[in-house]
């Protein structure tokens, strides 16, 4: 059996006594693809924060078992006044490593130039990142999080509201950390992304949703 990128257990987390998440149980293999599902308010993003350490529950437990990890936020939730250039916020991918301060490595320069070009935002390095369309804002922060290189990645909403051309790169991106070996995990609605996963978590309500019967075993591999 392939070891557990994620163990959660136990999880709740609490609004003022709203319940978004309630007694959730989740674990993701290494090196997979993991869709969070479901309807709106379900608590997708809430799990996926507290998965990537982003957010603490309010009890449970989070065990993240790979040793580095990106968040990539939805880009409504990174402030439209960042005074950073576009390669600057890809750039800030890489100070996991080296820090702020540091000269850059040739291996974290090619990071950077192959997430730029890999998400077609190379002519846009130079641009603040505050002055870039919604779906540019998009692209700018998965490349930010493939340039960290990171064992596992923790994307909210990747393709959600853009171009079709947009969204496409941004699936080929995944599907690519995806085959270096990263384990992906990522809240979407995308059906595409939710056809390509290796495991789909159904959340509703705050819990965890149980698929029937039949969609387990064709989920299952055959033995």
């Amino acid at each position: 059996m392939p070891p557990h990128a994620v163990v959660a257990r136990a999880l709740r987390v609490d609004f003022a006594g709203t319940l978004a998440l309630d007694d959730v149980d989740v674990e993701i293999d290494a090196g997979i693809l993991a869709v969070i599902a479901g309807p709106n308010g379900a608590g997708k993003s809430t799990l996926l924060e507290v998965l990537a350490g982003a957010r603490e529950p309010s009890r449970g437990t989070v065990d993240v078992g790979l040793r580095s990890r990106a968040f990539v936020p939805q880009r409504a939730a990174v402030s439209e006044h960042l005074p950073l250039t576009v390669g600057d916020m890809v750039t800030a991918g890489t100070w996991r490593r080296t820090g702020p301060f540091r000269r850059l490595a040739a291996q974290d320069r090619e990071a950077i130039r192959a997430a730029m070009e890999l998400l077609d935002i190379t002519a846009l390095a130079r641009r603040p990142f505050a002055s870039l369309s919604g779906g540019q804002r998009q692209r700018a922060l998965l490349a930010q999080g493939l340039a960290s290189r990171a064992d596992i990645l923790f994307l909210d909403e990747p393709t959600t509201g853009l171009d079709a051309g947009s969204a496409e790169r941004n699936r080929a991106a995944i599907a690519r950390e995806r085959r270096r070996g990263a384990t992906v995990v990522c809240v979407s609605h995308d059906a595409r992304l939710i056809a390509d996963a290796d495991r789909v978590i159904t959340l509703d309500t705050g819990r965890v949703r149980t698929p029937p019967a039949e969609v387990r075993a064709a989920r299952e591999p055959v033995r």
